[in-house]
C-alpha cells in the first residue's frame, strides 16, 4: 500500500469515532510510523499515536519518536537473562528493556492523562505478564519499576497467560498461572506502594484467548 492508501483507510476508521492510531511491536516499522502520523496531521487530524510495544527497542529510536508518540504501551517480560534466553531467545533483554523504559519514562513520566471516557491520552502504561512458576521474577520486576522510576507509575499486571499447543508440553510454560502465584504478585505490588493500575481476574486466560481456526479470532 502507499502512503496515500494507508493514511486513506485510518482516516476512514477515525470519521467512524475512533479516537487512537495504535501501532504494535512498531520498531522495525519506525519510518512507516513517522510517516503515516505526520501524513494524517498535515490532514488535520491529530489522533492519539499509542506504541504498543514488547520493550525490546533501541534508545535512540525512542528518542527519535518523542513529540510523536502521546501513550507508550510497553511491555517489561523478563528481568533474568536467563528466562530471557530460556522464553524469547533473547538473553540481553532485560538490559535492553531497562534502557528503553527509562527512556519512555523520561519523556512521559509517571502521569496518565485520561479523556472523559477514561481512554489514556498521553502517558506511560507498563504491562507484565506472570508466568507460571515466576513469581518472584515478576516481583523482582515491581521492585525495579518502584526503586528506578516511581511507584505512581501505572502498572497492568496480567493473568492471562495461557499455554498453546506450542507448549503444552513445557514443563513450565504448559500451565497456566495459578490464583496462588497471581496473588503473591498481586499483594507486593501492593506493598511495594504501586497505586495505579489494573489487576486481572484469574479467568482472564479464558477472556483473551483468540480461536485462530475462526476467520475472525479476535471476535467473540
Amino acid at each position: 500500500m502507499t502512503l496515500e492508501e494507508v493514511t486513506d483507510a485510518i482516516t476512514a476508521i477515525l470519521k467512524q469515532g475512533i479516537e487512537a492510531v495504535g501501532f504494535v511491536s512498531p520498531t522495525h516499522f519506525t519510518p512507516h510510523v513517522k510517516a503515516i502520523i505526520a501524513s494524517l496531521n498535515r490532514l488535520g487530524s491529530k489522533p492519539v499515536a499509542v506504541y504498543n510495544t514488547h520493550g525490546y527497542d533501541s534508545v535512540e529510536v525512542l528518542k527519535s519518536m518523542e513529540g510523536m508518540i502521546d501513550v507508550y504501551l510497553p511491555d517489561f517480560k523478563y528481568l533474568d537473562p536467563v528466562t530471557a534466553r530460556a522464553f524469547s531467545d533473547a538473553p540481553d533483554y532485560p538490559e535492553v528493556v531497562q534502557k528503553s523504559i527509562r527512556e519512555m519514562y523520561r519523556q512521559k513520566g509517571s502521569t496518565v492523562v485520561l479523556n472523559n471516557a477514561g481512554q489514556a491520552v498521553n502517558g506511560m502504561i507498563i504491562r507484565h505478564l506472570v508466568l507460571p512458576g515466576h513469581a518472584e521474577e515478576s516481583i523482582r520486576i515491581l521492585e525495579w519499576i518502584a526503586s528506578e522510576l516511581s511507584t505512581s507509575v501505572r502498572i497492568s499486571l496480567m493473568s492471562q497467560y495461557y499455554p498453546t499447543v506450542c507448549v503444552a508440553g513445557h514443563d513450565v510454560l504448559g500451565r497456566r498461572v495459578t490464583a496462588a502465584e497471581y496473588r503473591q504478585v498481586a499483594e507486593a505490588m501492593e506493598e511495594l506502594g504501586f497505586y495505579n493500575g489494573w489487576i486481572q481476574q484469574q479467568e482472564s486466560a479464558g477472556f483473551y484467548n483468540p480461536d485462530f481456526s475462526m476467520d475472525h479470532p479476535f471476535e467473540s
